[in-house]
């Protein structure tokens, strides 16, 4: 039987480093001596944790951590200039090409499975098989749904924290407004990051969290780049055309996908993940009953089990 509980820590990455990318040094670190597999965070902006590492049998993967521009160690911190999709995607397959990796498994949640998939679909000759939780497609309406209060359906409480401090006239879109703010002096961006990514921590979970919980959970993130970095991503519409993914599906349906889903995530509702699964041949579907967060334990049990299964098809490649 696969594993369900996740590996024991691994204190430190075999290795690590910077890719310097412009006027960006990218950081990442490598752990164990494997197949490859590139772990894309979410956010975007929230950045890599040790506890990533525990996903994953380090006799089995060697897995390639990074944090996207501007976020975690990655240098400039909070830095949204050079910083878009493109960027990011170029950021993959730079580091790919400096470890001299071919081809590699790409795994993501969130944030990171809309950026894991516009990877493939750019680079699919590099691309092994795929990892994916919590589908985010970019779409325009997934991204009115988060920041025009799409969420207030199952969350009102968060919904009015969120918006109470913010003027009348943007009560409907308090997107601009919020940028304006994580864009200004220090002292505001730190309030108005915590309540951006407070906002979002409300609603991530299916076990509602009492509020001093909800508090640690958000201090104890990175919500400073978290809230630029999605700020900034959400009001270009993540740099790309409305329904680019699924526009360009096809280069990649064949790819061996798996895609694991919350049937309860109220910030990537489930209607995402099984659009595309209907249009990736090789992919499946695991719905599990959970919220959006990879720290609940159906998902983590799901993503280590289908991760191993993963495994046992590239080995043999």
């Amino acid at each position: 039987m696969p594993r369900t509980q996740p590996y024991p820590p691994i204190k430190k990455p075999d290795f690590s480093g910077y890719l310097q990318r412009g006027a960006h040094e990218v950081y990442f670190e490598i752990c164990g001596n494997g197949y490859p597999i590139i772990f894309l965070h979410g956010g975007p902006g929230a950045g890599c944790s040790p506890w990533h590492r525990r996903l994953f049998d380090p006799k089995k993967w060697r897995v390639i951590l990074f944090d996207q521009r501007g976020s975690g160690r990655s240098r400039p911190f909070g830095c949204i200039k050079q910083n878009t999709t493109q960027d990011l995607v170029g950021d993959i397959k730079a580091l790919l090409d400096f470890l001299k990796i071919k081809k590699a498994v790409l795994f993501g949640g969130s944030w990171g499975s809309t950026l894991a998939l516009i990877y493939a679909v750019n680079h699919p000759e590099t691309v092994s098989a795929m990892i994916l939780r919590g589908i985010w497609l970019g779409e325009k309406s997934e991204l009115n749904y988060y920041t025009r209060g799409g969420v207030k359906m199952n969350f009102p409480e968060a919904w009015e924290r969120f918006t109470y401090q913010v003027p009348a006239k943007y009560r409907n879109n308090p997107l601009p407004y919020y940028y304006k703010k994580l864009t200004a002096g220090a002292k505001e961006r730190q309030h108005y990051a915590y309540e951006w990514a407070r906002y979002e921590e409300s609603a991530l979970h299916l076990k509602e969290l009492s509020e001093k919980k909800l508090d640690k959970e958000t201090k104890d993130g990175s919500f400073v780049s978290l809230a630029i970095m999605e700020a900034h991503y959400c009001l270009h519409h993540l740099f790309i055309e409305d329904g680019y993914i699924l526009k360009r599906v096809k280069k990649i349906k064949e790819i061996p996908a798996v895609i694991i889903q919350g049937r309860y995530d109220m910030v990537c509702p489930p209607d995402a993940a099984w659009r595309l699964h209907k249009q990736l041949s090789n992919s499946n579907l695991r719905m599990v009953l959970a919220g959006h967060s990879a720290s609940e334990p159906e998902i983590q049990r799901a993503l280590i089990q289908e991760t191993n299964l993963i495994y046992d098809q590239v080995a043999k490649l």
